[in-house]
């Protein structure tokens, strides 16, 4: 029968079948979780993996002090200055094509660092491997949201991937610990070869191909102005740690970063084709969402920061030991994502995150009252339970709303921005708040050169330190209070991403 012959019925019935066919769920969409899952996890451990190995690094290769800052920096200004734009080449060529790319090219960065045998090959890898993260990150997470369609399916998928999340970096604290006391600082880099080409090979099987396909026109100076002001605005916090605030070339380039982002901005309301699309950013609760995950990020990576050195420096703990004592703080977020995850689609965002954020904030108190005979098990660890349940709260509904309510089409640009407004709060947040915790106590250590008064000075950083992360907790409850808190964002969030995540067909 040729396709004249076909009643107006029959077609009608064949048009209906094919597109249930394209909004069924995936029946691969579990396993596809567990390969996203692992990806994500790729990423976040080399945010923190190399930096307990980095003293044997500087050793074997003769690195010098003035340049060792590299291997952290190198990694994290090309995955904060290059997630816009690896967000829309997500959206461009296809997330599975996306996930499977950056997943390859971290293999080969990764084997390149391990390899390395002068400190400028391991910088250009370190900045390599954040490239490719910088591809990968906005893949993962647009990944989830269009494999899951079903809201209830959603919410469980986000809570896997926001555990994921919050152990990523303590994880890579215990295993750069692990690897680099038993093998060596190299097995930090070639760890992610087995587990990068792993991910990507199972993605090839399990992942639903989507996006990509149409044809989008780069705005190239809107890659160069974004990509090139969020580089600079990294750069410059992180040369204030070792510069001074005051010094000239510090505040140039953070001058003109945010000169170059302001620009930016402009640009995108003016172009056809922007990079991050005006209606991503325009909705209010969006907005506060990004805010709140910037400010919460901040908080966390200070946290790691001043705890690890406290167990460390204070308390005396080896690399494994500090990275071991942060389990009950991944515990604690692992049960706040869960119960965030019950309750997206019930409760106005903010019912949830403002509690969170008071609660991480108290135990972040209770964590100043530590001193250099505080005992673990009944000072610490009361404190990191509901710190990380706070944060596993807020983390969660943020990242939530921040993704939500976004065409599939545009999933990699929304996933992309959430991340960078993560990456950038981590990376302005830690260096602020060492800023202030050495400013505390330089007085106080250039007064007294004992031991004892030495410690005294440390547990003095780590307290005011404390302080002020608990500040901006409480700031960003506030925010979170002022644009979340409103009924009509029950009903956001996960709930009301359900049709415009639905599969291009």
């Amino acid at each position: 029968m040729t396709s004249s012959e076909i009643s107006p019925d029959a077609r009608k019935a064949r048009g209906a079948k094919a597109a249930a066919a394209a909004t069924a769920p995936d029946p691969l969409r579990w396993w596809a979780l567990a390969v996203i899952a692992l990806a994500q996890l790729v990423v976040l451990l080399d945010g923190t993996i190399v930096n307990i190995a980095l003293p044997s690094a500087q050793a074997d290769l003769r690195m010098g002090d003035g340049s060792r800052q590299w291997v952290i920096s190198a990694y994290a200004l090309a995955l904060g200055g290059l997630l816009l734009l690896g967000g829309f080449l997500v959206d461009a060529v296809g997330r599975r094509r996306a996930f499977v790319l950056g997943l390859l090219g971290f293999a080969a960065a990764s084997a390149a660092g391990g390899s390395a045998s002068e400190p400028a090959v391991l910088f250009a890898a370190r900045a390599g491997q954040g490239a490719f993260a910088a591809l990968l990150a906005p893949a993962t997470l647009s990944l989830v949201m269009t494999t899951f369609t079903d809201p209830r399916e959603r919410r469980r998928a986000f809570a896997v991937f926001g555990t994921v999340s919050g152990i990523g970096s303590a994880l890579g604290l215990i295993l750069g610990g692990l690897l680099t006391e038993y093998l060596n600082w190299r097995w930090c880099m070639y760890i992610n070869v087995p587990l990068a080409l792993g991910a990507a090979l199972a993605g090839m099987r399990v992942l639903r191909p989507g996006g990509g396909g149409r044809t989008v026109r780069l705005d190239v100076i809107g890659v160069l102005l974004g990509c090139s002001g969020l580089t600079a605005v990294v750069h410059g916090f992180g040369a204030a740690e070792q510069h001074g605030w005051s010094s000239p070339g510090v505040l140039g380039v953070l001058a003109a970063g945010g000169l170059l982002v302001a620009l930016f901005a402009v640009r995108q309301r003016r172009v056809s084709h922007p990079l991050v699309p005006p209606r991503i950013v325009g909705d209010r609760q969006r907005a506060g969402a990004l805010g709140v995950a910037a400010l919460g990020h901040a908080a966390t990576f200070g946290l790691l920061l001043f705890l690890t050195y406290y167990l460390q420096a204070v308390l005396g703990y080896s690399a494994v030991a500090a990275g071991a004592a942060f389990l009950p703080l991944t515990v604690g977020m692992t049960a706040g994502v869960t119960l965030a995850t019950r309750l997206a689609g019930r409760l106005a965002p903010g019912t949830v995150i403002v509690p969170g954020l008071l609660l991480a904030a108290s135990g972040v108190v209770l964590l100043t009252r530590l001193d250099p005979g505080s005992a673990y098990v009944s000072q610490v660890l009361p404190a990191l339970l509901p710190t990380g349940f706070g944060l596993g709260c807020a983390s969660m509904t943020a990242m939530t709303v921040a993704t939500g309510g976004v065409a599939a089409r545009d999933a990699g640009r929304a996933a992309a921005l959430f991340t960078t407004a993560q990456q950038v709060g981590g990376a302005v947040g830690a260096t602020v708040l060492n800023t202030v915790a050495v400013g505390a106590a330089g007085g106080h250590l250039a007064a007294h050169l004992s031991a004892a008064a030495r410690v005294e000075a440390a547990v003095r950083q780590f307290t005011v330190a404390l302080w002020a992360v608990a500040g901006v907790l409480l700031v960003a409850a506030l925010l979170a209070a002022a644009v979340l808190c409103r009924p009509a964002a029950a009903n956001g969030g996960v709930s009301r991403i359900a049709a415009a995540a639905r599969p291009e067909g």
